[in-house]
């Protein structure tokens, strides 16, 4: 097998790349968080087995359908994880590591906790957003979104997820529907619990900030459908990464 063989990934004893066809444009605006889920999805079921090189990043890039930016971001990620080292130089590559990390969690988390924790978000954060963009805020309102969203920005690791809870429950205290808002608290107090077992991603808190403030400025700017959109774009993201880590 040649050097520029060995580089494509695994093979089997027909010279042809076992599982690849795992490795699927990312369908949504979270090109990160996806690439990120199917690369882990391939290191899990052993497409990528322990000491083996991903293919290029030319080829990934390509078959995932991103950014050479993107892949190299989500790459990244994976080596802080721990599931793979970056070797440079000629004859380097990304390695997947001989004993990549499990899920911090000593418990492993079920589809169906997973599963119920997704789908409840995906409902009612939307619809918060949704309402929160209909609804006339006062100035008073509108200033604290803002300082919730402006404080996330600042925020360092090791608060940026509790400042992620308040910006997205202040949305949906803003909803003018108290049970909306006790629906939220709820489905946010599952994701974090889900969120803990992960590893905190620099290149994600990006994204996420950016896909704030879209949902920010749709909500203050009256825009209900992009709010809707936006949050629910901004969900699948964290749904991506989570199915990627936990599953």
């Amino acid at each position: 097998m040649s050097a520029d063989q060995e580089d494509m990934g695994h093979f089997d004893t027909n010279g042809e790349l076992v599982g690849i066809s795992l490795l699927r444009p990312a369908r949504t605006g979270n090109a990160f968080e996806e690439t990120l889920a199917s690369l882990l999805h391939a290191i899990r079921l052993g497409v990528f087995p322990p000491g083996s090189r991903l293919p290029s990043e030319r080829d990934l890039a390509e078959r995932l359908g991103v950014s050479r930016s993107t892949l190299r971001d989500a790459l990244s990620a994976l080596q802080e994880s721990g599931h793979l080292v970056i070797r440079r130089g000629r004859y380097g590559g990304a390695v997947v590591t001989g004993n990549p990390p499990k899920a911090a969690s000593e418990q492993p988390t079920s589809n169906a906790e997973l599963l119920d924790a997704v789908r409840f978000r995906s409902v009612v954060e939307p619809g918060a957003a949704e309402l929160t963009a209909r609804a006339d805020l006062s100035a008073r309102e509108r200033q604290s979104l803002q300082t919730a969203h402006e404080k996330l920005l600042q925020a360092g690791a090791d608060e940026y997820r509790l400042l992620d809870s308040r910006f997205h429950l202040i949305i949906a205290e803003l909803s003018g529907s108290p049970s909306l808002a006790a629906a939220v608290a709820e489905s946010r107090a599952q994701t974090n619990k889900l969120l803990e077992r992960i590893p905190f991603l620099p290149a994600n808190l990006n994204h996420s900030n950016e896909q704030h403030r879209v949902i920010l400025a749709a909500i203050l700017g009256g825009d209900a459908a992009r709010a809707k959109a936006a949050m629910a774009e901004h969900l699948a993201g964290t749904e991506a990464l989570l199915r990627g880590f936990l599953q």
